[in-house]
This record gives structure tokens, sequence and C-alpha cells, in this order.
């Protein structure tokens, strides 16, 4: 099947759910990282794969393109960056060229019988910038969008494409280390604040200590979370 960016299709790692397939999760790793290393590195964190009963877990990994921050070199990012700083023009023209591309994913979820409304979006550090652009600009009839360690630019495209909008948007659930010397805490909580400012429902967690990593206390916030969002069909009594 053609992707509707032409030739570019994401390789993706999934993990099935353990019942009924009822509803989708896309996880979107960081730069530099992979779908798969992206599940392994969450199973060290938990001891065990991120499962569900009724949802499906995609984790897609990103094609492999120039970086400018590591001095053009090539690695798995779902976009570039003039530098990692919260405080530059966003490199919009490889940002809009994903959004084409993971849309696919959805399309592909939607196509397979999954509602829109039970398809969640998120990632880590780059990853979550990436859903927060895929959703808020492109899809924001999904269940929601999660951030873990990510931040958008001070003049972020979201930004612009919330303010012209008028809908009820996906809730953000965010969280964010304060001791993360890589994406400064402030700038998650910068990210935070605008998005609500703009209507965003958001969930903001600061987690004391904890580096630009994932930590076990998160994965089990989001997993409630999620949980939240996609009820099982045992919840779901309108269905």
């Amino acid at each position: 099947m053609a992707a509707a960016s032409g030739s570019i299709r994401v390789q993706r790692c999934m993990v099935s759910p353990a019942g009924r397939h009822s509803a989708s999760l896309i996880f979107l790793h960081g730069s530099g990282d992979s779908g798969q290393g992206l599940r392994t590195w969450i199973k060290q964190v938990l001891n065990q794969d991120l499962t569900f009963q009724h949802i499906k877990i995609i984790y897609p990994t990103a094609p492999p393109r120039p970086y400018t921050p590591m001095k053009g070199g090539i690695s798995n990012v779902w976009f570039d960056r003039f530098k990692i700083s919260n405080d530059c023009p966003e490199h919009l023209e490889s940002i809009n060229v994903m959004c084409k591309v993971l849309t696919d994913l959805i399309d592909d979820e939607v196509k397979s019988g999954i509602k829109k409304n039970r398809i969640l979006v998120g990632g880590f550090s780059m990853g979550g910038c990436m859903a927060m652009h895929l959703v808020y600009r492109n899809h924001q009839d999904v269940a929601g969008v999660f951030a873990l360690s990510s931040f958008l630019n001070k003049t972020s495209a979201v930004y612009q494409a919330l303010q012209e909008s008028d809908g009820v948007l996906p809730e953000l659930f965010q969280c964010h280390g304060t001791a993360d010397e890589l994406v400064p805490h402030s700038w998650g909580e910068e990210t935070n604040s605008v998005l609500k400012s703009l209507r965003v429902s958001t969930k903001f967690h600061s987690l004391p200590g904890v580096y630009h990593e994932l930590s076990k206390a998160e994965l089990e916030k989001l997993k409630s979370w999620i949980l939240q969002k996609l009820p099982g069909e045992m919840e779901k009594q309108n269905e």
C-alpha cells in the first residue's frame, strides 16, 4: 500500500493485546533510538512488557536522516532540529513530512476497525514532541496524547494551530524529571502552561531526581492514564 508521503513507510514493532483488540496506542521513541529499542527499555524499567488486555501497542522506528545537532550525521530521528533549544525556529519541513508518514499508521488502525477516539499517540523526548505535532495539528479527534521528557519550541506551529481551533481538544499527559539536563524541566513546564492557556486539558507530573530517562513510577502513572482514556469492554457500558 502506498504511503501518503511517497516511499517512506516506517518499520514498526508491535505488542498485541492479550484479548480482543478494541483500541490502539502509538508510542514514539526518542532521537537515535528505535521502536524495538523503546520496547526493550520499557521492559527493563518495568521488568516486563507494557501490555494490555484490549490495546495493541505500536512502536514505530523513525527513518534514518541527517540530523543537524549531530553535525549532519545520520540518525533515527522523527525530524531535524536547528539545535536542541526551545528558543529557535522549528524545522517544519521535516516535521510536516513525518506528520504525513505517521498519519498512515493512524489510518491503518482505522481501516482495521479501530475508531479514531480509541487511538492514543505519545512518545519520549523527541517522540513526545512529534506526537503533539501529529495530534494537535492533524488529528484532534484521537483519544489523547502523552509526552514524556518533551518540549515544544516557544514559537511552535502547535500553538498556532491551537489558536485557530475551536473544537474539543485531546487531553495531554505529561511527565518530566526535575534533574533532566538534556531537556530542562522548565521547558516541559513552559510547554504545559502554554498548552493549558490554549484550552488543552493537561496533567503534568514532575518526577523528583529523575534525569532524561524513563522511570518506573512514570510508566505506572502512564499506564493508569492510558486505561482511563481507553477503558476495556467491561468498563464501556455504552458499547
